[in-house]
């Protein structure tokens, strides 16, 4: 159930700009989710997430951008376990997701800043991430597996 709500909170903040805490927990709250605000916190800080000032002038929260080289980065342990299977193709990488947490993923790649990714597009279970070259799909596709088999 925990990998699944840090799923949805990393989609909620990604589609919508809450500024508060209280805010997801309402979020979750209407989908079901038993959650306090309290557990919200806790899986704000594992989740690494930030506030950022947005052209409005209000924060908002958001995923992190800081990870921006390829060998130390690492996907949250939440978005690992969400995956089920990668591989690539020419230059495009295929990411197999459990039903419903594909954008949750996407946004987490996404947000890995990679400059040899050119874009995501991910419907409910698979993400197509495109890539420069059929090197980089290669390489980020290991990656992906490697960090996989940490978790």
């Amino acid at each position: 159930m925990k990998n699944e709500r840090q799923a949805r909170i990393l989609e909620i903040v990604s589609r919508f700009e809450v500024q508060t805490q209280e805010e997801i927990t309402e979020l979750l709250q209407s989908e079901g989710f038993k959650v306090t605000q309290a557990t919200v916190s806790r899986d704000l800080k594992d989740l690494k997430l930030t506030k950022n000032m947005t052209s409005t002038g209000l924060y908002r929260y958001s995923v992190s951008r800081g990870h921006d080289h390829m060998g130390m980065v690492k996907l949250n342990n939440a978005m690992l376990e969400s995956i089920i299977s990668v591989n690539y193709s020419m230059n495009n990488v295929v990411i197999k997701t459990f039903p419903g947490l594909a954008q949750a993923v996407a946004s987490s790649v996404d947000a890995l800043n990679i400059d040899s990714i050119l874009g995501c597009v991910a419907g409910d279970d698979t993400i197509i991430v495109v890539t420069l070259d059929e090197e980089s799909s290669a390489e980020i596709s290991e990656k992906i597996k490697e960090l996989m088999k940490t978790y």
